[in-house]
């Protein structure tokens, strides 16, 4: 629509036409006065009555000269008026003007010569308060140039929420020119959905007239959308002076930097968070499996939407890691996503073994032990670095953009790699979440190769405790005998427990069960050496409470160990049993109705110890009663009464085993509560005094 057909007149068409009154022109007070060709009133406005103090009828018919104009200044005006009616120039300017009160007042006139049908000639003056006029000129000056030259963005727009005007600061803002703003809607400038709240806002503001101030805003404009920006959004109701609503006005305060300063110190903040996270999470135990899953949970999501963690293959078989080159051998260990998605599909599961090819950035890190980083990864690069072809669109269709992977090196050996991928979150890594990453790679590293060395020690003193270990004969006169060793879970608490089944002279048999109190190869070793010391002393056909007392000797030349220990010398001809026991758990007896029973007997002090001598107790044993040894680690739990713990031990020793290899069994099995957090020797002997060892039961 033209200018013209907007503000074409009619029934027709009355679009664009105001019935309020423009409140600058009420501001300004202009008084109109129609004088005649001889300079008289013609006549005269009720602004000029207010301007000068005369009412229409005191000034209409008088000479306009006499009746405004001081003597001092008549001539010039009669000149001035005679110059304007003679040759119609318009003439405009200020002088004092005699008000009715008889005070002067500088007056500002635009005067000009009119002409009516018949060919006369008139002077139409316009008049203001100059002082009035000054103001007014000043402050549009002076908004003019402050909105133009604030580093505030301002706009105003109209009810339809359509660009009127705005400042060069807003402009640059918004990355659009202002000819591209005005004659626009806001929509149509700023369609992003991050603004749809700031267009509701600009409505309800419209409605209420309750302003809106500072709305933080963080969106990308279509000049920018790489760039992210911040902003403070005021908005507030534009009315005239008799509350006409005139549309919106927009104050804006870029705060970019303000925001990327505080994004920048929340990333710094979150990246000492997560280290401090590490450090308490990554390691907890000396277990490869758990390092590794632990090394995920606090990098996923916090620093990655999908993490992997490969470890070389030679280093969970306890070899020395390969060399830097050819292809090695990776086995999965972790995988974690922060959500559903089909990228952890593009990933081995752990426990797979795979080789990569010489592209994938798991072998370039083992090759260069250096971390690789792809910030913005494209079909092309997800395609190079894949394993497989399925693999790369799995990851192109997950939107992964971002890829990197860092390797575990600990000791100046590679141990294997962490890798990670961004795909909803929208950032892609940089070069502070590389560094992050190698921080609690390096940490993870050190925690794996101290599960690595500390698990392959406690293979070995496993080893060592089991080869140390009697494989007893389940016959010997009167009795039926079975034993059981289980590690701990822990293989920090391997080494330490022991039994042993002694045949003796005379039908007799030796039973011992003991506990070293420490754990790993030396442990072990000490329990080797006391056992055989055991074995030796057995021969010498002394009492249990010698046997012990020889036994705390030479634990006391093996300083730092101590040990418990309980002894047992079965005699199948008279059915005794002698007992003697140095700071160990009471053995259990079960008679043959099935009541169990703890032993009442002298504790003693453990071995190594010294000082304290021990004492020897006797019992019967007749046919089918069964006699339990049995170390602390059947019964102890990190939380539970060591008495509560008996008392349970007593209820499942009371329920009938066909054999003792069974009761074995069902204790390992059933005991609930026990944590697995030490080794475990139980030995169980039932009597029969008829049974001797060369019969079959």
């Amino acid at each position: 629509m033209s200018d013209t057909d907007r503000y074409t007149t009619g029934p027709e068409r009355l679009e664009g036409l105001s019935t309020s009154p423009s409140g600058l022109m009420d501001l300004l007070g202009v008084a109109a006065v129609l004088l005649e060709g001889d300079g008289r009133v013609d006549m005269w406005s009720p602004q000029a009555e207010e301007l000068f103090g005369y009412t229409a009828e005191e000034a209409v018919g008088r000479y306009a000269a006499h009746l405004l104009v001081h003597d001092a200044h008549r001539k010039l005006v009669v000149r001035l008026f005679a110059e304007v009616m003679r040759t119609g120039e318009s003439w405009a300017g200020s002088f004092p003007v005699r008000c009715k009160d008889g005070s002067r007042r500088l007056v500002e006139f635009r005067n000009m010569r009119l002409m009516d049908s018949l060919g006369d000639h008139y002077i139409l003056g316009l008049a203001t308060d100059r002082t009035t006029m000054r103001e007014v000129e000043q402050e549009v000056a002076l908004s003019t140039r402050l909105i133009s030259q604030s580093p505030i963005g301002i706009a105003v727009l109209d009810t339809g929420l359509r660009y009127l005007s705005l400042n060069p600061a807003l402009a640059r803002f918004h990355d659009i020119s202002v000819q591209d703003h005005v004659g626009n809607t806001f929509r149509s400038v700023l369609p992003g959905p991050e603004f749809r709240a700031v267009e509701a806002e600009m409505r309800q503001v419209l409605a209420s007239g309750v302003p809106m101030l500072d709305r933080y805003i963080v969106g990308r404009t279509p000049a920018g959308p790489r760039d992210e920006h911040a902003w403070a959004v005021s908005l507030y109701r534009l009315e005239d002076h008799r509350g006409h609503v005139l549309g919106i006005a927009e104050v804006v305060v870029d705060i970019t930097d303000r925001h990327r300063a505080a994004a920048e110190a929340d990333r710094a903040r979150r990246r000492l968070a997560m280290i401090a996270d590490g450090s308490a999470r990554i390691g907890t135990a000396l277990e490869v499996e758990r390092t590794v899953r632990e090394l995920v949970e606090v990098v996923v999501p916090e620093l990655a939407d999908l993490a992997v963690v490969d470890i070389l293959d030679a280093v969970l078989d306890q070899r020395a890691p390969a060399p830097p080159r050819g292809a090695p051998v990776f086995r999965s260990l972790a995988v974690r996503s922060a959500y559903p998605t089909d990228a952890a599909r593009a990933v081995p599961t752990p426990g797979d073994v795979v080789t990569y090819h010489a592209e994938h950035l798991s072998a370039l890190c083992v090759r260069t032990l250096r971390p690789h980083m792809i910030a913005r990864a494209g079909r092309h690069d997800l395609e190079r670095i894949s394993p497989d072809p399925e693999s790369a669109r799995l990851l192109v269709d997950a939107g992964v953009h971002s890829c990197m992977a860092i390797p575990l090196i600990a000791r100046g050996e590679v141990l294997g790699v962490l890798g990670m991928c961004r795909a909803r979150t929208r950032t892609s890594f940089d070069e502070d979440d590389l560094t992050l990453a190698c921080e609690l790679a390096a940490r993870a590293a050190v925690c794996i190769d101290n599960a690595r060395w500390y698990q392959q020690v406690s293979n070995t003193a496993e080893t060592l405790q089991r080869s140390l270990l009697p494989q007893p004969q389940p016959h010997h006169p009167g009795l039926e005998v079975a034993a059981r060793y289980r590690p701990a879970q822990a293989r920090s608490k391997v080494g330490g427990d022991w039994y042993d089944v002694i045949p003796l002279d005379g039908e007799r048999t030796a039973l011992v069960v003991g506990d070293v109190m420490g754990s790993g190869i030396e442990a072990a070793t000490t329990m080797g050496r006391l056992r055989t010391a055991t074995s030796t002393l057995a021969e010498l056909d002394l009492d249990p409470a010698q046997v012990l007392a020889h036994l705390d000797k030479i634990t006391r030349g093996l300083d730092p160990y101590i040990a418990t220990c309980v002894y047992a010398l079965y005699d199948a001809r008279s059915a005794e049993c002698r007992l003697a026991t140095a700071g160990h758990l009471p053995p259990v007896l079960v008679h043959g109705d099935g009541s169990p029973e703890l032993l009442d007997l002298p504790t003693g002090t453990p071995l190594g110890v010294g000082g304290v001598p021990f004492e020897s107790a006797s019992i019967t044993l007749v046919p089918g009663d069964r006699l339990v040894l049995y170390t602390d680690g059947l019964v102890e739990t990190r939380d539970d009464p060591i008495d509560e713990r008996l008392a349970l031990l007593l209820a499942l020793l009371g329920a009938p085993d066909p054999s003792v290899e069974e009761t074995c069994d069902r204790l390992l099995r059933e005991l609930p509560g026990a944590d697995g957090h030490d080794d475990v020797a139980l030995l169980i002997a039932r009597a029969d005094p008829h049974r001797r060892p060369w019969e079959s039961p």
